[in-house]
């Protein structure tokens, strides 16, 4: 049996993310060449640390497509050390406040209202300690049960095939995307999960099929509502709930106080907010 040194995880890791990023790029500008009938925006960005040693990332953006009206797909591979006042806040980094981290995020905010908001993040993080986190969720501003049902369904098969506990990441991730202010869900839930320590080969199994899920989930959700037609009122609603999206990365997202203590590119960071909303 192989041993992965920690070197050698790093490697496998940021190899991995690298590939899922360009993946789900490729998906969602083969599906938009396929369905816009208008011109889209794409923007590639790529940025380093202020200390280019320390690493970076690229980030992919698409705005004014016929299915997304903006979307994200960020990859950034980090090092540094913690700000004295936040190690507290990161297992493993009270000593000496010395990480690593790479990961994946996707937010895709949608044209048509029947298409809920997705999210998606794959992560790996080192400190004297490592491990994985991530999760899959929904945002929906007009409710749809069957599709509800179909949502967190594939994502209990997905934690069923890698002897994972799906009610434990269900529940966690309901708790999580929940704005206390208002004392509602941010959206329809799916699965959280964080500190994954034990067993480094099954974790990282079950964060590369989380990723060709989301990938595959994506998609089947677009196609099955991106001809359907909306109203003026279907739009403010969705406006409206994009609003709350706002509220909760902004106030609550831990993997947007992470960025923004981690030194990271402030531009990719705040990829997830909407390109419009509103409140009531």
């Amino acid at each position: 049996m192989k041993i992965y040194t920690t070197a050698d995880k790093k490697r496998a890791v940021d190899s991995w993310f690298d590939y899922l990023q360009n993946q789900i790029i490729s998906q969602f500008l083969n599906l938009e060449k396929k369905f816009s009938k208008s011109p889209r925006k794409i923007f590639v960005h790529e940025w380093k640390k202020d200390n280019p040693k320390n690493g970076g990332g690229k980030s992919m953006i698409i705005k004014n497509g016929n299915i997304f009206e903006k979307v994200g797909v960020n990859k950034s591979t980090v090092s540094g050390i913690f700000e004295k006042k936040f190690r507290k806040n990161i297992l493993g980094a009270s000593k000496n406040g010395k990480y690593w981290a790479s990961g994946v995020s996707v937010v895709a905010h949608m044209q048509n209202p029947h298409i809920p908001a997705l999210h998606f993040n794959t992560r790996f993080i080192v400190t004297s300690k490592e491990w994985f986190g991530g999760g899959i969720d929904a945002t929906p501003c007009i409710q749809d049960k069957k599709e509800a049902e179909f949502f967190h369904k594939k994502l209990k098969l997905l934690c069923i095939k890698n002897k994972k506990n799906y009610k434990k990441y269900k529940n966690w991730c309901e708790k999580y995307f929940f704005l206390e202010h208002r004392n509602e869900p941010r959206g329809i839930g799916g699965i959280f999960f964080d500190y994954e320590k034990k067993n480094w080969i099954k974790n990282f199994h079950f964060v590369r099929d989380a990723g060709l899920t989301f990938i595959e989930l994506s998609k089947e959700l677009i196609l099955k509502k991106i001809k359907k037609s909306w109203t003026k009122l279907e739009k403010e609603k969705q406006l409206l709930k994009r609003g709350r999206y706002v509220e909760f990365n902004l106030l609550y997202d831990r993997g947007t106080k992470f960025g923004l203590n981690s030194g990271g590119n402030v531009k990719s960071i705040l990829m997830s907010l909407p390109p419009e909303a509103k409140w009531d």
